[in-house]
């Protein structure tokens, strides 16, 4: 799953940003209202944590426009501000939670999860191809009785194949949605990353591969039964 965090603390973000990833989401984070709002109005994120106070434009307009826009990811407001009309205003904007600082990791990632829920069908628990199974909270991959733990980054990539099975996706896609588009890392941790799934894919006897397609990209093919 996606995240959006937008947060002008960079002290902050940087923690929410680690603990998030750490809890398997895929987390940008920025750090004034403008950008916030240009990335929220992608609709590439399935939710979205948002201060309240930040500088360019603040978490309340920021909200104002996406819903008037007709993006309705969920968002949960983060400030200092704990007046009753304080969340009276954020609510108003449509906001789907609200959590006044300070507050601990752990509840916001309990609130986070709990938000998402809510929107049903928009976030399946599993993802499936051929014989795999790709638990999407917990990271594990599953053929038949047996399953294996998949890294941060190794979920990311398998959750980005498994999503768009018999396409396929270059090398710089993949690295752009796994790494974030101004990562510093080069195509070539893709390789290292794939190269480690395919290992754990063996180990767990699956019929599906991940085939490299020569100048194009990488694709999954479960094998043919006899």
């Amino acid at each position: 799953m996606r995240l959006l965090v937008a947060e002008d603390d960079r002290d902050l973000a940087e923690v929410l940003g680690v603990f998030l990833e750490r809890n398997n989401f895929a987390v940008e984070v920025v750090g004034d209202g403008r950008t916030a709002l240009d990335h929220g109005l992608s609709g590439a994120y399935d939710g979205i944590v948002l201060d309240v106070m930040m500088p360019a434009m603040d978490g309340i307009e920021v909200l104002r426009r996406l819903r008037d826009a007709g993006v309705d990811t969920p968002v949960m407001m983060l400030t200092a501000k704990g007046a009753t009309r304080d969340r009276i205003e954020g609510f108003d904007a449509g906001a789907d939670d609200y959590l006044p600082k300070p507050f601990s990791p752990d509840e916001l990632l309990s609130r986070v999860r709990a938000m998402l829920r809510r929107r049903g069908p928009w976030q399946p628990r599993t993802a499936s191809f051929g014989d795999l199974v790709l638990d999407l909270d917990g990271s594990v991959l599953s053929c038949g009785v047996r399953s294996v733990q998949l890294s941060r980054r190794e979920f990311q990539v398998m959750e980005l194949l498994m999503a768009a099975p018999g396409a396929v996706t270059p090398a710089e896609q993949i690295l752009e949605r796994v790494w974030g588009w101004d990562a510093e890392a080069e195509v070539n941790v893709v390789w290292v990353h794939i190269s480690n799934v395919r290992k754990k894919l063996a180990s767990l006897g699956s019929s599906v591969s991940i085939v490299a397609i020569r100048g194009l990209g990488y694709t999954l093919r479960e094998a043919a039964g006899d």
